[in-house]
């Protein structure tokens, strides 16, 4: 069968689906991704196809954070959602020719549903965040929510999750709608509950990130889809692990970084005397202050393997993404969250409450003194035995049970 496995979003929207496609291909389906243009050339070096949708991901998110003009009227914001969805749909439909089902990921796609409606094959929406459901459990993954808001009284999380399903709709609905009747369907009431469906499948650790109670939907949760990166660490940074201590890991994936926030992560590290190993990300971490990159007691380094990199680092200081907070759990080791959007208020919520990490300052407010405050924390024997006992908890092989599963049920 032909498989389309589709995202809008970033690396750790896309890298999931990746991971569930090749674990497809080798069992002896054909896949194809539609996903933004920025991952097409990364998709195909693993000889899957690629269908690009949307704009580049990666530039729009530098050009949003290097913008000085004011943000878009609601007007606007609704245009660009026409657009957007839009563009899903045609993209989508391209996509979906010939396939047999279609598995949706993240939170932004809106087409995918439709598509597999209009074509009558099956169609399984992926969270990769327990948050991403709704639950009176949890508030919505809001845009700079508070750690303290994830324990809100149940009937607060319900008014909030209907004020969000609103929002979605006035954003949305008539847009989706609008497609839907060019392709011969009925118009839908809820746009989020149209995407995610009754039945979402929960990409995530169920002893990391259990689903939470929802008595309305029927959560199948299959553990993390992790991608294995059978590449070697580049031959500097293997040098540079061996050449001391473990350092301190410092990355926030493709959250943008504010000038002097390298300089600032370095010397929380050197407060603690460690060494500090920066990832640049999307933000250029490093690139903000050239003297991370020259210092002995420091390297920058671009996108490598976190399974091999983790397991050589003392602690791990990062944004809070599904799949970063997965992997330093798998690898065993303290982590420092410091959440900026979304989904990585309800992750570090999740490491404090484990008992394996600690919640570092907002990212608004990084200063090296704090943060190395919160790393004292983590690397406390009290905080990095639970994290090393966490890690053989963790299921290791969540993109092939799901892969296993999808070709029981729909193969």
């Amino acid at each position: 069968m032909k498989i389309l496995l589709s995202c809008i979003g970033s690396r750790g929207d896309v890298q999931p689906l990746l991971a569930l496609a090749l674990e497809l291909q080798a069992m002896g389906q054909e896949v194809v991704l539609c996903v933004p243009p920025n991952f097409k050339d990364w998709v195909e070096s693993f000889a899957l196809g690629c269908i690009p949708v949307g704009p580049d991901v990666q530039q729009g998110a530098r050009r949003i954070a290097e913008a000085r003009h004011p943000k878009p009227s609601r007007a606007q914001w609704r245009e660009l959602a026409r657009h957007s969805v839009g563009e899903q749909f045609r993209a989508s439909a391209q996509a979906a020719r010939g396939c047999g089902l279609i598995v949706a990921g993240g939170a932004l796609q809106t087409a995918a549903r439709s598509v597999a409606e209009a074509l009558g094959i099956p169609y399984v929406y992926a969270a990769y965040c327990p948050a991403a459901l709704p639950s009176a459990d949890h508030p919505p993954p809001k845009i700079r929510s508070r750690i303290r808001s994830q324990s809100l009284p149940a009937p607060v999380n319900r008014l909030l999750w209907a004020a969000d399903e609103r929002n979605w709709n006035r954003l949305f609905r008539d847009a989706v709608n609008e497609q839907r009747a060019a392709l011969g369907l009925l118009p839908v009431r809820s746009v989020p509950r149209h995407v995610s469906t009754d039945h979402p499948w929960l990409a995530a650790d169920p002893v990391l990130a259990p689903a939470a109670s929802a008595p309305r939907l029927r959560v199948m949760q299959t553990g993390a889809w992790m991608l294995s990166d059978p590449a070697a660490l580049p031959d500097q940074l293997d040098q540079f692990l061996a050449d001391g201590e473990p350092p301190i890991y410092f990355g926030f994936g493709s959250m943008q970084a504010a000038a002097g926030t390298g300089r600032a992560l370095v010397e929380a590290a050197r407060i603690l005397g460690r060494r500090a190993v920066i990832s640049r990300g999307w933000g250029g971490l490093s690139s903000t202050d050239a003297a991370t990159d020259a210092a002995a007691d420091c390297i920058a380094i671009g996108d490598v393997s976190h399974e091999k990199l983790f397991a050589r680092v003392a602690a791990i200081v990062h944004h809070g993404g599904a799949g970063t907070t997965t992997a330093a759990a798998r690898a065993g080791k303290p982590q420092v969250v410091i959440p900026h959007l979304y989904d990585q208020y309800y992750w570090a919520h999740r490491v404090r409450s484990l008992g394996i990490g600690s919640i570092g300052p907002a990212a608004a407010r990084l200063s090296a003194e704090v943060l190395a405050d919160a790393l004292r924390e983590a690397l406390r024997p009290q905080v990095a035995a639970p994290a090393h006992a966490l890690a053989g908890r963790i299921e290791l092989h969540g993109a092939r049970i799901a892969a296993q599963r999808l070709i029981e049920r729909f193969v």
